[in-house]
């Protein structure tokens, strides 16, 4: 592991970091923010996944999180959003390729050499970050967009990896969506039934989740049909799963709206990990 930067903030340290990953096949990029808390010892661990087109850096910057991870006492992990770099395969359009990776294991070419988001920030990046930062086995996850995807459907996947889960105008039902369907048709192959595995509204009536749920969105979201919240949101009532979800009326997909409730993420968060 590679030391990039290393600022103070808020008392604690925000630092970005590389490393040759094996799952991904290139060198990765990522983000951790230790708290101050974290001088005294084992602090509980907030994982944020980023959306299209981000990296490590987009959250890191524009979200606000620090100050609220260094009130309650939560590292803060910011994975970037797929591998990059020379020989790595790409493609012209915003929403597939590098920025895209949409945090699953790809099984098509071009894609299955380097794109293989799940088993990165599920096991290889966390093997990483606990055995090189003082973070306790307490880990929650929360994203934004695609991050919101990955964030839901890994926290279904890995129910032990994750003790509390949020999202921000999660990409909800991918299978169903233009935001989706072309990035799990290029990364997974035309058999929709391998899709299934990776859409949260479809997790949730197959695996369920143990805890409870916030999800914020925006009303006056600019992608909100191709979020499909409605469809988490009748999964979450179908499945009688314990849940908070909030439509934010005036906010839009922006940062802004993810800055504006960040602290109540957080604070979401530190009273499950850490209580």
């Amino acid at each position: 592991m590679k030391t990039i930067s290393e600022n103070r903030c808020f008392g604690g340290m925000q630092g970005v970091y590389s490393h040759e990953s094996e799952a991904c096949g290139c060198e990765m990029t990522f983000a951790v923010y230790m708290p101050p808390q974290a001088q005294d010892g084992p602090v509980p661990c907030l994982w944020y996944l980023s959306g299209l087109t981000c990296t490590h850096e987009n959250a890191m910057i524009k979200a606000g999180l620090q100050a609220h991870a260094a009130e309650f006492g939560l590292a803060l992990v910011f994975p970037d959003t797929s591998p990059r770099g020379e020989g790595v395969a790409n493609d012209e359009a915003y929403d597939l390729g590098q920025g895209a990776g949409f945090y699953v294991n790809a099984t098509e070419t071009p894609w299955a050499p380097h794109f293989q988001m799940e088993s990165y920030v599920a096991s290889e990046l966390r093997d990483l970050v606990t055995e090189n930062f003082a973070i306790s086995v307490h880990h929650g996850i929360t994203g934004h967009s695609m991050g919101g995807h990955g964030a839901l459907t890994l926290a279904m996947k890995y129910p032990g990896h994750y003790q509390s889960l949020s999202a921000f105008a999660p990409i909800a039902n991918p299978t169903q969506s233009d935001w989706g369907r072309k990035q799990l048709g290029a990364y997974l192959g035309g058999d929709e039934s391998a899709w299934t595995a990776h859409d949260a509204t479809l997790l949730l009536k197959d695996k369920g989740w143990s805890g409870d749920i916030l999800v914020d969105q925006g009303a006056d979201d600019q992608f909100y049909d191709l979020l499909k919240p409605g469809a988490l949101v009748a999964a979450l009532t179908e499945t009688k799963t314990a849940h908070s979800y909030r439509l934010q009326e005036g906010y839009d997909h922006s940062y802004y709206f993810v800055s504006t409730f960040a602290r109540d993420h957080i604070a979401w968060h530190a009273a499950r990990l850490k209580g």
